[in-house]
């Protein structure tokens, strides 16, 4: 099994939302010696549903990042980069991720190259999220690119007959890591979930401890993560699986073809 050393170090931790960190590695994130936090989207989607009692579309996200921001205090991570927020990234909107994978991953590699990471993290591709699929995507293709090590962790997602699942890998390759943060680091993750109350709710879903992660497997992102419908197919959003991992295979073309990927 790999070891979990390579992940505790100068290390690359990418996802999609405010909240993703905490609730899928907050205590294994307390671990790391330099985290380098990633989010990869503004945290805000078109849809007025999401925003609209915050005002504005800006107004959410501006809030999202301050939650988010609290959050990356209580761990004490110190190194957060809002990928939104740099040049080039203002596409990069919640449920918009896999429209705008191209930019995402040019400013994924400059960071990982200018920060000198060792070993990435990120979240597993299991029709949860499109945004979360498109990280888990976006982590492959920058581990093969740079050669480094590359580790997941579950969220949420649909089984067959439509009911929902929390932090379980959808299929085990037994390399998964069960890791019980200490009564310290549970805290901590404690005051990190309770940084996000735009959130309601929603973290209430998830426990805070144990927390599994394991060396990324080899998925084919040109096929939906699973049979039968996503969760956000259930939950009737405007993409489909299909489109979702037909951006994938979009990107590998396009890059094979611009000799952008190895």
């Amino acid at each position: 099994m790999a070891p979990l050393d390579d992940l505790l170090g100068r290390t690359l931790v990418l996802v999609a939302h405010p909240d993703d960190e905490c609730i899928a590695f907050g205590g294994v994130l307390q671990r790391m010696a330099e985290p380098v936090v990633v989010f990869a989207t503004n945290g805000s989607p078109v849809d007025p549903y999401f925003w609209k009692q915050y005002g504005s579309r800006e107004a959410y996200a501006a809030m999202r990042r301050r939650e988010a921001l609290a959050s990356m205090a209580a761990a004490g991570v110190k190194d957060v980069i809002f990928l939104a927020d740099l040049p080039g990234g203002e596409p990069l909107v919640d449920q918009e991720l896999f429209r705008n994978l191209m930019p995402a991953f040019d400013l994924l590699t400059d960071i990982a190259r200018r920060r000198m990471v060792a070993a990435l993290l990120t979240l597993a591709y299991e029709g949860g999220h499109p945004d979360h699929d498109s990280c888990s995507f976006l982590a492959a293709q920058l581990a093969s690119f740079a050669e480094l090590p590359c580790w997941e962790a579950p969220l949420y997602h649909r089984n067959a007959d439509g009911s929902g699942t929390f932090q379980q890998f959808i299929t085990p390759s037994g390399e998964e890591r069960e890791i019980q943060p200490t009564a310290e680091e549970t805290e901590r993750k404690r005051q990190m979930c309770l940084a996000y109350p735009s959130q309601g709710d929603f973290l209430s879903h998830f426990q805070l401890t144990p927390e599994v992660v394991r060396p990324q497997i080899a998925y084919d992102y040109s096929r939906p993560p699973h049979a039968g419908k996503t969760n956000y197919e259930v939950w009737q959003w405007s993409m489909t699986a299909e489109e979702v991992s037909a951006a994938f295979a979009n990107f590998l073309r396009t890059a094979t073809a611009h000799g952008a990927m190895r």
